[in-house]
């Protein structure tokens, strides 16, 4: 895995041209800790940030990926509550 990946943070999303930074499938897998496989299997299964091509490669906006982390915390806390009882504690 590139060793450079693990300088990337989503609050630096923009470059010093105001462009939006942009990942490989081989740099966001190292910056969520998972295999390079992990996120190909995402995104077969239309679980996985939105992405585009340029050639043949795949790459990944910054605000994105963090958009799509925020969505699997919501969904995630969604579930997790559904389950509790209203009289649980938190």
């Amino acid at each position: 895995m590139d060793t450079k990946s693990t300088h990337l943070t989503l609050a630096s999303a923009t470059d010093e041209h105001g462009l939006n930074a942009v990942m490989s499938i081989s740099e966001l897998a190292a910056y969520l800790h998972v295999a390079v496989q992990t996120i190909y299997d995402l995104r077969c299964q239309g679980r996985g940030p939105r992405g585009f091509r340029v050639g043949r490669e795949i790459r990944f906006r910054l605000r994105e990926v963090e958009a799509w982390l925020s969505r699997m915390e919501h969904d995630d806390a969604d579930r997790h509550m559904a389950g509790r009882t209203p009289e649980e504690p938190r």
